[in-house]
């Protein structure tokens, strides 16, 4: 890799750890590549897709002119495995506010599980959660949220492909699921929560796959403060 190739263009595969922002991962690799490869100010670098801090895996990292195909990474569709908690919310639907509204899941069955979960494979509409990064009249959701404001969500047209491999643990659920661009998957683990009657909320997430990127190729080494670019 030289200064050259990363100015014409090039892609790296980030495994995002948890709790770090995708806006933190990219200042770091372009903390780095400046540093170690003497580039200008403005090099560019950007994601193809924010992941969530509260989730891993998958980050696609565009430098360069390669930061042109952003748009249609972006657009490709997305794979995550994904793990939810039934009979319990949360008021981010995710891990990052602490757990409400306890319900008994005794009556629920493995059956009834699988049911609601099919239910949602095609078009459906989805409200995204109001800890979530859109901008309601030029402010980020999450900020409103956090304010103790009163945030009304629009609910949107998402595609959910499909949904496999599901492993049913009481009171855990997981499962595969393929999507299309924009899909929040706190917000449907909160909906088959809702399905179900009993509340439910996304306990992990790691994206695995964007378009024909796979999580398999993708490394977590760009952002250890000992790795160093000359290694590769």
């Amino acid at each position: 890799m030289t200064a050259e190739e990363l100015k014409s263009g090039y892609i790296f595969l980030l495994d995002k750890p948890l709790d770090w922002t995708s806006f933190q991962a990219v200042n770091k690799m372009k903390y780095k590549l400046k540093r170690e490869f003497d580039l200008p100010k403005k090099f560019k670098i950007g994601h193809a897709g924010t992941l969530d801090p509260r989730a891993t895996g998958l980050l696609i990292v565009c430098c360069g002119k390669f930061t042109k195909k952003i748009p249609e990474i972006q657009d490709a569709p997305k794979e995550y495995w994904t793990e939810i908690k039934i009979g319990v919310q949360t008021e981010s639907y995710d891990t990052e506010k602490p757990e409400i509204l306890h319900q008994d899941i005794s009556h629920i069955t493995e059956e009834q599980v699988k049911e609601v979960l099919e239910k949602f494979i095609g078009e459906i509409e989805q409200k995204p959660p109001v800890y979530s990064a859109i901008k309601i009249d030029g402010e980020r959701a999450y900020n409103l949220a956090r304010a103790g404001e009163e945030v009304e969500m629009k609910a949107r047209k998402t595609t959910i492909h499909y949904i496999k491999d599901v492993k049913i643990d009481f009171p855990l659920v997981s499962f595969m699921v393929g999507c299309s661009k924009g899909t929040y998957i706190r917000s449907l683990a909160h909906d088959i929560g809702q399905e179900l009657g009993v509340g439910a909320y996304l306990t992990q997430l790691r994206r695995t796959k964007i378009g024909d990127y796979a999580i398999e190729n993708a490394t977590d080494q760009f952002l250890n403060n000992e790795y160093r670019f000359e290694s590769l």
